[in-house]
């Protein structure tokens, strides 16, 4: 009876193990592997977090947060099995390396005035030329991936044509059908970050510039296509910049830079981005209309992929249908780059 006991106990135990790994937790993507660092830059150092899927990769996706956003763009702490790129990247095979530029989050704060885009561009390079000779005790990669959105699209352009190194480019956020009066207003939404709520009294100099609260609605999503708690989350982790890196990072968007692109790569616009989809939105139709409009700009090496997530703002990682831009990358990475 003693070993009859001990038998249905055992049965049990594995058959209850077994119902763990294929219930509710199967569900659920193996964690990635995480480490934050710094970076050293010229002007500081560079706040980063390398995430190293299951398993392993050859390939590492650089991901630089833009103006107005910080590293949490790229990995939200809202619903992260729907708003976190970085959790989709490391969950369909890929590294990734989140870098918070000079001035945002945890990295160094130089005057604002001496930030430039070009510098950034050149820190972006030497980011991947570390990645490549093995990063934070990781191994070396064999292939590097920028991906920007909106003003470190700009740059990410300007690191691939100067150096040549990476093996493909996604610009987020981006086009050359800037429409001029409604970027200008989103301008004028700005203020001194140390009038602002989130930034008053933590020491920022009065060049540094943010979005007036409220107006992150209007400048980066469609009413229609962002959820109120993302919007909340969004403005409680809105970012600084300066102007100053905004001359030079538009040079990327005038005719003849990214001609010079020589690697696979990939444009995303939101099809209700009122900066970067010309009049009316009507650049950004959808994406065939996009890549007509795009294809002038790149020679046949660049093997231009364009995608148009529809409904969707500026910032396309936070609209309610960015999976389907998420779908997009990785196929797109799959196909051309791969890990």
């Amino acid at each position: 009876m003693r070993a009859l006991v001990r038998t249905l106990t055992a049965l049990a135990a594995v058959t209850l193990c077994c119902f763990a790994m294929t219930g509710a937790g199967a569900d659920e993507p193996a964690a990635a592997s995480c480490r934050s660092f710094p970076f050293p830059v010229p002007q500081g150092q560079l706040a980063a977090t390398l995430c190293l899927p299951p398993g392993g990769t050859d390939t590492v996706m650089v991901l630089m947060s833009g103006s107005n956003f910080n590293g949490s763009y790229w990995d939200f702490g809202y619903e992260p099995q729907t708003y976190s790129f970085r959790r989709a990247m490391n969950a369909a095979g890929y590294a990734t390396l989140v870098v918070d530029r000079l001035g945002n989050g945890a990295s160094t704060r130089p005057p604002a005035l001496t930030l430039t885009a070009t510098a950034t561009a050149a820190a972006l390079h030497d980011i991947v030329q570390a990645a490549r000779r093995g990063l934070a005790g990781a191994a070396p990669f064999a292939k590097v991936i920028t991906v920007g959105h909106s003003l470190t699209a700009g740059t990410s352009v300007m690191e691939t044509t100067a150096y040549h190194d990476v093996d493909g480019v996604v610009l987020t956020g981006y086009s050359h059908a800037i429409n001029v009066p409604e970027t200008l207003g989103v301008i004028s939404s700005y203020h001194p970050a140390d009038e602002d709520p989130e930034f008053a009294g933590r020491g920022y100099d009065p060049d540094y510039l943010t979005t007036r609260p409220g107006a992150r609605l209007h400048d980066f999503f469609d009413s229609g296509d962002v959820e109120p708690e993302v919007l909340d989350r969004d403005e409680q982790t809105k970012e600084v910049f300066s102007l100053t890196e905004y001359p030079d990072g538009m040079l990327s968007t005038l005719p003849g830079m990214s001609n010079l692109i020589d690697v696979p790569t990939l444009v995303v616009a939101g099809g209700r981005d009122r900066m970067i989809c010309g009049a009316d939105y009507s650049a950004c139709a959808d994406s065939a209309t996009l890549h007509a409009e795009e294809a002038l700009f790149y020679a046949p090496a660049a093997r231009l992929r364009v995608f148009v997530l529809p409904g969707s703002g500026h910032a396309v990682n936070l609209a309610r249908n960015t999976a389907d831009y998420r779908a997009e990358v990785i196929d797109w990475a799959n196909s051309t780059v791969g890990h």
